[in-house]
């Protein structure tokens, strides 16, 4: 397939989806003739007809109702929210249905639904439009939480979630929908892995979502500094590739861990927890991380000095060197 953006990666993912299974369903507000906000459903009401791309009320609590209702009755649906801060009115239905109904029934029914999730920042935004809620999600037991961070994973990790018979949780990383990358014939593994897309010696760098690109860029530019870093995207929160994650620190004996969420209980936190538990000996410095501040998201003028960047990417690395 030729070069294509993250965007238009979930788009094409989401028509084969819809090709190969009459159930999948789309549900949102202003993704039928609008194409979303983002425009990532654009022309598959065209397509597919208004009963299987659907524009909903302003209402998230209902669009989630609605999509238990469905699920119920053997649907896949697929739910967009608007922006990040706008799940919040369905957080009841996510965390106490959708996440529960599976385990309630001792397997008997399942919870097909995939819920789709542009965050974080960099767009120019307020609050409520440029958040990072994963933690939430992933300490939630029963949801499945997944970041693409390119092109590539963008066409078939959407595809793997909608085939899942859990419900996922999708997070799109909204300033990166505009990035061009390659998709290839295949996926990178299975649901629910890691991956290195970068190999170093020195120290590794653990990221998801916008920050992956960052780690990129942070790596490149160590190495021409004689540094070598290696870059892991985790791509699956919840469950964590907890194999890649140590195989990686086990070989560089350091980790900085890098999300634009506050570092306050946030998924660096618990990546902490499990490199220190489980490669302890391996390691040669703490693990860092590197990521927002705990405090509401700021006005946009404000925005990159909020976000972590490459040169707190870099300073990171150089305070794991220097034990």
């Amino acid at each position: 397939m030729a070069a294509t953006t993250l965007a238009k990666g979930i788009t094409s993912g989401l028509r084969a989806s819809m090709e190969k299974d009459p159930k999948v369903v789309l549900l949102g507000e202003d993704i039928g003739k609008l194409g979303g906000v983002f425009r990532v459903t654009e022309g598959l009401q065209k397509d597919f007809g208004e009963d299987r791309v659907i524009d909903t009320p302003l209402a998230e609590a209902g669009i989630l109702g609605t999509a238990i209702g469905m699920a119920l009755r053997g649907y896949r649906p697929v739910v967009e929210i608007q922006f990040d801060g706008f799940v919040y009115p369905a957080f009841d239905h996510i965390v106490s249905q959708v996440a529960k109904l599976r385990a309630r029934s001792l397997g008997y029914v399942t919870m097909p639904i995939v819920i789709r999730i542009p965050f974080g920042g960099g767009i120019g935004a307020v609050e409520h439009h440029s958040e990072s809620n994963e933690a939430y999600f992933a300490h939630t037991a029963g949801l499945r939480v997944v970041v693409c961070s390119n092109a590539h994973d963008a066409h078939w990790m959407i595809q793997q979630a909608i085939e899942t018979d859990d419900p996922v949780v999708f997070y799109e990383p909204k300033r990166r929908y505009w990035d061009k990358g390659e998709v290839g014939d295949v996926p990178d593994g299975p649901l629910g892995t890691a991956r290195v897309l970068r190999e170093g010696t020195d120290v590794t760098l653990l990221a998801y979502g916008p920050m992956v690109k960052t780690c990129l860029q942070a790596a490149q530019a160590a190495d021409e500094e004689g540094r070598s870093l290696e870059v892991v995207d985790l791509r699956s929160l919840s469950p964590l590739d907890d194999e890649a994650i140590l195989g990686s620190v086990e070989k560089t004996g350091r980790a900085v861990v890098v999300h634009e969420a506050s570092t306050f209980l946030g998924m660096g936190a618990e990546i902490s927890a499990l490199v220190t538990e489980r490669a302890f000996y391996h390691l040669e410095a703490p693990v860092l991380r590197v990521g927002g501040y705990n405090v509401p998201y700021p006005p946009s003028r404000l925005e990159e000095e909020f976000l972590p960047d490459l040169d707190r990417v870099l300073d990171a690395v150089d305070r794991s060197l220097a034990y």
